[in-house]
């Protein structure tokens, strides 16, 4: 017999809002059995929620992990979905080094305006207090 999962277990587990998991369910990536008002979810749902968390902290949009996790079950199956998530990766690995460049950026000009601003307040004589906020 195969183990079913509660609502209550998985959200648990998973540290997520029973809202998350029901937003899953109608998303349709998720499809819980009923008995009742109670879902129960198999153990391909509880790897579909790992799978999906695991996409989000990477950065995925929901539509982008939804296209990875149906890829397994298609032609190619397991050779596409990984063919697709590694093409993902590249492309999130490009986006982020980009904002960290900018982010890098900002922050020499963020240096500069204040190496400005400090070179000023010397030339003009001031002196800020102790505690660094101004009078």
């Amino acid at each position: 017999m195969q183990r079913l999962y509660t609502i209550t277990q998985l959200t648990q587990e998973f540290d997520i809002t029973t809202r998350t998991l029901r937003f899953y369910e109608a998303q349709g990536l998720v499809t819980p059995q009923r008995r009742g008002r109670q879902r129960l979810y198999n153990p391909a749902d509880r790897t579909r929620i790992k799978l999906i968390l695991r996409g989000k902290r990477l950065g995925f949009s929901l539509a982008e992990i939804r296209e990875i996790i149906e890829m397994y079950g298609k032609a190619p199956g397991e050779a596409g979905q990984l063919k697709l998530l590694m093409e993902k990766i590249t492309a999130r690995r490009a986006e982020l080094l980009e904002k960290r460049n900018d982010i890098e950026v900002s922050l020499a000009e963020l240096d500069q305006v204040e190496a400005g601003a400090r070179a000023r307040m010397a030339e003009i004589g001031y002196v800020p207090d102790a505690g660094g906020a101004d009078q």
